[in-house]
């Protein structure tokens, strides 16, 4: 079946050199790194471009740089109001042009989010409404989204700002032509377990995907599941994917130093590739 996409191999790690040692041993496709606040001291800096030269060396020039996910315990919403969190607000931003530079000068891509989950209706309730939140979150990314051009990407939530698995949401992401990160479990999740929004979200949003985390659930909560294990339909997921677009499996680790489960999910994606093509 010509319109079934062969998996990329796309693993994700920290920057520590054990869990980068332990990807590259499979020879990625695709390689993405899940910054913290530590790697933004100047020594976190220099670490970081030493672990990119590292991949771009062994293993591949598909390289995406994850902003880090929490500032002092807080997560990096850009929602938060900047009158009331400057200090997170400023590490939002100053963390967001560290990856880029890498981004511009090792031509690779950045990823941000466009809300997480677990703190957002904390912020949302510091303004009028939650349509003034949103269109203080799209602000935000369109001013991102001018400084990081062709190197910069959005990924969904499963909050009530910037998700996937809603037309109407979906429609005002894609006319402001952002590139997009698509996160499948977010999605399903967003759309209580429903396979078949899930699909129709994917083939919506297709033409601005540049990157996919690739990831089962049960469609009930944030659980990250090895492919296979949950309730998403990955026989009708494949041929949706676009082709151009590069993915990485985002799953929950027994063990950071070990990429069991990611493996397991290629494996277990691939056979699927296989068989369609038979």
């Amino acid at each position: 079946m010509n319109s079934i996409i062969k998996p990329l191999l796309g693993l994700k790690a920290g920057t520590e050199a054990n869990q980068v040692n332990d990807r590259l041993k499979y020879s990625p496709d695709v390689f993405e790194f899940f910054t913290n606040e530590n790697d933004f001291t100047p020594e976190g800096l220099k670490r970081l471009e030493y672990d990119i030269q590292w991949v771009k060396a062994d293993a591949t020039s598909k390289i995406i740089l994850h902003h880090p996910m929490r500032y002092r315990n807080e997560f990096t919403e850009l929602v938060a109001p900047e009158n009331v969190f400057p200090e997170l607000r400023k590490f939002i931003y100053q963390s967001t042009e560290n990856l880029l530079q890498f981004a511009f000068d090792y031509n690779i891509q950045v990823l941000v989010h466009g809300s997480y989950a677990r703190h957002t209706q904390f912020f949302i309730d510091m303004y009028p409404n939650l349509e003034d939140a949103r269109q203080s979150v799209f602000k935000q990314l369109d001013r991102l989204a001018k400084l990081g051009q062709e190197h910069i990407m959005f990924e969904n939530s499963i909050s009530p700002i910037f998700y996937y698995g809603d037309k109407h949401e979906e429609d005002d992401i894609l006319e402001r032509g952002y590139r997009l990160a698509f996160d499948t479990s977010h999605c399903f999740i967003k759309c209580k377990g429903d396979n078949r929004l899930l699909q129709k979200s994917l083939m919506h949003l297709k033409s601005q995907v540049v990157h996919y985390h690739l990831v089962d659930s049960m469609g009930k909560k944030h659980d990250s599941l090895t492919l296979g294990q949950g309730k998403i339909d990955w026989r009708k997921i494949l041929p949706l994917l676009n082709s151009k677009a590069t993915s990485i499996y985002e799953i929950n680790l027994s063990n950071q130093e070990d990429a069991k489960e990611q493996v397991e999910s290629h494996e277990y994606l691939s056979s699927i590739y296989s068989d369609g093509c038979k």
